[in-house]
């Protein structure tokens, strides 16, 4: 992504403070605490916010992926119906324990909850279960830091070779032959990764099986299993390892690239390479499945895709809500806030700052399921 388009997505981003008073949630927690930033144009959408008897503070957690498209939700809303809402942002890991101990409304994750997850929400939804429903899209971009390089390609097994650190050079003779008019520097790679469980790192793993598993060994899943490289905690955390050292190179969300960061395209057999942008992960996830039953709206993307123009490296975060059994406190909160997010004003505040709608055919189920949570 360009600076300019950074710059600009930064003038937008203002901080939000919420309260640190005890939270009231789904399943009664006690604890607490943070700040948010927003989008001025979602401060714009404000009027058209739905409250319907929504009121009190709701705590939720989980995906960092997700963060800066929540804070600038979360401003709009209470601004509009004035619910304080703290959303943590520590992980999808974390969001989906939290959510299944009965401490939040609602949860973030990049990953769709697991056969033993959903069993484990039962406890916490009375006469119902936790769901998923499709919410914020967006690329994983590839972000590095190599003096002298503008424009990088970089393909899933060269990708694999750098994450499980056997390339270990900028000027590998693997890179050059992607990359053969750049000035490759003789630089050591230092890749990063999350140390805090992770819906990205999932995502990512994910894609380096499906396109390249004969380079990619591990089974995948939320904590990072290759040896080596170094690590840091959240998105923010690993694109500020990138941007402060000179060979870096990490995975985190289109909208933590820029200002000294810059993203890779990726080889996919396309008829050119594929940079992450709204769009080209708009173009990926639209050709996503439905997989989930009942209420529960898990997509299956599709990592190999050689589409023109269609970037394969994207997620899905969801929110994960009870579908039945809702606290009756914080419900009316829950719904209003949901209903807002999932709604047209609320997925066009997506593209201002880098992430993807969710396309209208998934979208338009989501907002049917939130609408009967109860």
């Amino acid at each position: 992504m360009k600076l300019q388009r950074m710059n600009r997505r930064a003038l937008t981003l203002g901080a939000l403070a919420v309260s640190g008073a005890l939270a009231l949630t789904a399943c009664g927690s006690d604890d607490n605490g943070g700040s948010t930033s927003s989008s001025s144009s979602s401060a714009a959408d404000a009027s058209s916010i739905k409250c319907d008897n929504a009121k009190g503070q709701l705590l939720a957690d989980g995906s960092s992926a997700q963060k800066n498209a929540i804070d600038a939700w979360v401003k709009a809303f209470s601004q509009a119906c004035g619910v304080q809402i703290n959303y943590k942002g520590g992980g999808s890991g974390a969001g989906v324990t939290s959510f299944n101990q009965g401490q939040l409304a609602f949860a973030g994750s990049d990953s769709a909850l697991k056969p033993e997850e959903v069993t484990a929400s039962k406890q916490v939804c009375s006469g119902g279960q936790g769901i998923d429903l499709p919410m914020v899209g967006g690329p994983i971009a590839l972000g590095y830091n190599v003096p002298g390089v503008d424009n990088l390609v970089l393909d899933a097994p060269t990708l694999a070779k750098i994450f499980d650190s056997k390339i270990t050079k900028w000027n590998d003779a693997a890179i050059k032959k992607l990359n053969p008019s750049a000035t490759l520097p003789d630089l050591k790679i230092q890749a990063f990764h999350r140390s805090d469980e992770s819906g990205t790192t999932d995502n990512f793993t994910k894609y380096l099986i499906a396109t390249t598993a004969a380079n990619w060994k591990y089974s995948g899943g939320k904590a990072w299993q290759a040896k080596g490289g170094q690590s840091a905690a959240g998105s923010a955390g690993v694109a500020q390892q990138v941007k402060a050292t000179s060979g870096a190179i990490g995975y985190f969300e289109l909208s933590y690239v820029g200002d000294g960061v810059k993203a890779v395209s990726i080889n996919t057999g396309a008829s050119a390479p594929v940079a992450p942008s709204t769009d080209s992960a708009t173009k990926d996830i639209a050709a996503a499945q439905v997989v989930g039953t009942g209420s529960d709206l898990t997509l299956k993307l599709d990592y190999n895709t050689k589409a023109d123009g269609a970037y394969p490296l994207t997620l899905v975060t969801y929110e994960i809500v009870c579908d039945k059994g809702n606290k009756a406190a914080t419900l009316p909160a829950t719904k209003a806030f949901l209903t807002y997010i999932a709604s047209e004003d609320g997925q066009k505040v997506l593209s201002t700052i880098d992430y993807a709608p969710i396309p209208d055919a998934i979208i338009t189920k989501v907002r049917s399921t939130i609408a009967g949570l109860s």
